[in-house]
């Protein structure tokens, strides 16, 4: 707080020294603060904000808190990038890095740990979990990781849905495998069948035993994660489509239904980021979900599309 004859004197200071304008400001009240403020912003540069990784595939780590999600980031660049400890939340925003080794180039998102919103109290951690979310919605493929030693859990699941319902390649890779104890020869069987029973009719989904801490099978767990960005990206000619999937349908066609027969015409594949496809016949409404899940397994089959949910649509024609 100053008076104005101070002001003044400060003013004639500012002048000598060839500073062409001052603020008076109050620490209490804010005065001023708007008015320096907006002549700092007026000398910002104008040229819009270009993302230094554009154009690179975006490979998110996401999962429940304290399942290695850190110590896997750290164990692929092969530096402590990201701070790990045992306390769960250590990692508080989604950290973007890029990854160039092996013949492999792409940006990996190292994110907050999720929680369920019952159990969200701090207004940081809400925040934290939406820059998990937000990071999924953009990223092209998500690696759910989880903690072999508490298994596959109900907020496992809602990652699980979360990627599938937004599109995006899937990849899940078991950690902590080497801290299981009673293992037998088909521990790694058992416990990939228990995931898959949970997570519904979309199985086609490569699970990874690792181990994060000891980088056991890791840069096995990158090379899968690029094969399912590939299988996201893969294009079908119209020809070669309707030259497989034709037959298919005649041999096995869907079910008559009140003695009306469904006759499947043609078939393509959309201009989308994942994998859709429409299939033209003269009564699309007689076609069962049963039915698409056939022809969705049936592209599965002669396509490969492992990692990657498919959309199927059945149109008049």
């Amino acid at each position: 707080k100053v008076d104005s004859a101070t002001e003044e004197l400060a003013a004639t200071e500012f002048y000598q020294l060839g500073i062409e304008k001052y603020y008076t400001l109050s620490s209490a009240t804010g005065s001023g603060t708007g008015e320096l403020l907006d002549d700092i912003v007026r000398e910002f540069p104008t040229t819009e904000y270009k993302d230094p990784f554009e154009g690179l595939p975006k490979i998110t780590i996401a999962g429940r808190p304290n399942v290695g999600k850190s110590t896997l980031t750290n164990a692929l660049l092969d530096v402590e990038r990201n701070i790990v400890t045992d306390i769960a939340g250590t990692t508080r925003d989604s950290i973007e890095t890029l990854y160039n080794k092996f013949g492999h180039e792409f940006v990996l998102v190292d994110t907050a740990g999720m929680r369920r919103k019952a159990k969200v109290k701090e207004d940081l951690e809400f925040y934290s979990v939406m820059r998990s979310i937000r990071s999924i919605e953009y990223s092209d493929v998500v690696i759910i990781m989880v903690d072999a030693t508490l298994g596959w859990e109900s907020q496992d699941m809602n990652i699980f849905g979360l990627a599938q319902k937004n599109r995006k390649g899937i990849v899940i890779l078991v950690n902590k495998w080497d801290l299981v104890e009673d293992k037998s020869t088909n521990s790694t069987r058992d416990f990939e069948n228990q995931i898959k029973e949970r997570i519904g009719q979309f199985t086609d989904i490569p699970i990874l035993f690792i181990s994060a801490l000891t980088k056991q099978r890791i840069l096995k767990a990158v090379e899968v994660a690029m094969e399912v960005y590939e299988n996201r990206a893969k294009k079908i000619k119209t020809s070669k489509l309707n030259e497989v999937m034709l037959p298919i349908f005649e041999h096995t066609p869907p079910p008559a239904i009140k003695g009306k027969y469904v006759k499947i015409k043609y078939c393509v594949q959309l201009p989308t980021p994942s994998p859709q496809f429409v299939f033209f016949c003269n009564l699309p409404q007689y076609v069962k979900e049963s039915y698409k899940r056939f022809t969705e397994n049936q592209l599965r089959k002669e396509f490969g599309f492992t990692g990657v949910p498919i959309e199927i649509y059945f149109r008049q024609k």
